[in-house]
């Protein structure tokens, strides 16, 4: 099963691209995201939920902002380690942060996804409030074919591990 995390804080303004990604990609792919070998968790608070949340599946898509030194609507695709640099300095806005959680389900030997990509957005304002800065909401389609290009690798390679 390959499981679908968006996370994100609805009233820290860009700290909610995650959730809205996810959301333009069920709204864009319904299909893609009807596919019972699909679970999605919209996660505003994971915290150390999210472990629970990879127990379900064999591949694993995070969906998230970050503070990055990049224009804000910039996207990137990490792996854990990537994702650990970037949020080294920047604590989290869901608690218990998901480099942190992920490196404690490691540690812990907790069941844990082959294949896990983070699909990360920069982040523009994180201050209080609703709504995506510009560049932020501009950049959705944009990810959530990002979401889709993911979703159909998973679909081939499991087909082919059979």
């Amino acid at each position: 099963m390959l499981v679908i995390v968006a996370l994100g804080q609805e009233l820290r303004r860009d700290d909610a691209a995650g959730l809205a990604i996810v959301r333009e990609w069920q709204r864009t792919y319904p299909y893609s995201a009807a596919d019972p070998e699909v679970h999605i968790e919209m996660a505003g608070l994971a915290g150390l939920n999210l472990l629970t949340f990879l127990e379900l599946g064999d591949a694993a898509i995070l969906v998230d902002c970050i503070q990055a030194k990049a224009p804000a609507g910039t996207l990137f695709m990490l792996d854990e380690s990537e994702l650990a640099s970037f949020c080294a300095a920047s604590g989290s806005a869901h608690g218990w942060g998901a480099a942190d959680t992920l490196a404690l389900g490691r540690s812990i030997g907790a069941q844990m996804p082959a294949n896990l990509t983070i699909l990360a957005i920069a982040a523009g304002d994180l201050s209080l409030g609703e709504g995506l800065s510009p560049d932020v909401q501009f950049a959705l389609p944009t990810a959530a074919g990002q979401i889709e290009k993911q979703y159909k690798n998973y679909k081939l390679f499991s087909k082919f591990s059979r």
